[in-house]
């Protein structure tokens, strides 16, 4: 079982530098909106996914995690919070079952195995789709792309606002990674420079030992805004999907047999993304925007 971490980041550093800015951006939601770009539409708008008959419901209990913030954390107060836990709440109210919804927390190792054992009812918790998760659950539609975006080094001497600019120059890479071989796939005329590790890349990055990186872009828009970047660089030019190299996106695991509930969380994932309240979410959680 996968996780979209953000293995090469502090995650309790991540975690006390997006609280600072969700207490500096919460009253500017609004004027952010208009700001900020948009949240991609992954639902037609001219779909409509039918809303299945849930009255015979007792309860529905969505199974996350703590440690994979700012989706899913526990918040100064030790309660429940993050991205996911928002959108499940919200997928209770579109639904109109939130009295019969509950949201437990489990290490992320247990995730799959209390899924099945009924000990819940959907996993929500930033698991990544593999062949192998399919012949054991069901998933529900993508709610959200992680993309890939280069990052520059300010001081470089790029000329250009997009990836032509970065021919011949040198880009960092963590190798043995998806962002490595997209880059290689997409952007052939750079000069790929790989290292062992986020950390290396973003230090070398910064020192100006390559001019810009390659890799995700949730990861870099935290910190490029960081003090940890002590403002030295800046994201150039994407975002980047590929469902080849970066997957299918964020989903909400189920068991096989519970048709009915996936088909209403589908329809709930949908009726949330056409009436902007996914997007509402979304920026509550990342200012800076992922794409």
């Amino acid at each position: 079982m996968m996780q979209f971490k953000l293995a090469s980041l502090n995650l309790k550093g991540l975690c006390s530098f997006w609280l600072s800015l969700v207490a500096f951006f919460c009253p500017l939601t609004l004027s952010a909106q208009e700001a900020t770009p948009s949240l991609p539409l992954l639902f037609d708008s001219r779909e409509r996914l039918a809303k299945p008959d849930l009255s015979s419901l007792v309860r529905l209990r969505f199974l996350t995690t703590i440690d994979f913030p700012p989706f899913n954390f526990t918040d100064q107060n030790g309660k429940l919070a993050g991205f996911n836990v928002d959108l499940a709440r919200e997928i209770c109210n579109e639904l109109e079952i939130a009295a019969k919804c509950q949201i437990q927390a489990l290490p992320f190792v247990d995730l799959n195995g209390a899924l099945a054992a009924s000990q819940g009812d959907a996993v929500i918790a930033g698991i990544a789709v593999s062949e192998e998760l399919r012949r054991q659950f069901a998933f529900s539609r993508p709610y959200l792309m992680l993309p890939a975006r280069f990052v520059r080094n300010l001081k470089a001497p790029i000329k250009g606002e997009d990836a032509g600019a970065l021919a011949d120059r040198s880009v960092g890479v963590v190798k043995a990674t998806a962002h490595e071989a997209m880059l290689a796939a997409y952007f052939p005329k750079v000069k790929a420079v790989p290292f062992d590790s986020k950390d290396a890349l973003l230090a070398a990055l910064k020192d100006g030992k390559v001019e810009a990186a390659f890799a995700d872009s949730l990861q870099l828009s935290f910190w490029v805004s960081s003090q940890a970047s002590s403002k030295c660089c800046a994201l150039f030019d994407g975002p980047y999907l590929s469902e080849q190299f970066l997957g299918e996106g964020m989903t909400i695991m189920l068991r096989q047999k519970d048709n009915v509930l996936t088909a209403a969380l589908d329809h709930a994932l949908a009726a949330l993304s056409r009436s902007g309240r996914l997007q509402e979410i979304y920026l509550r959680y990342f200012p800076y925007g992922l794409y």
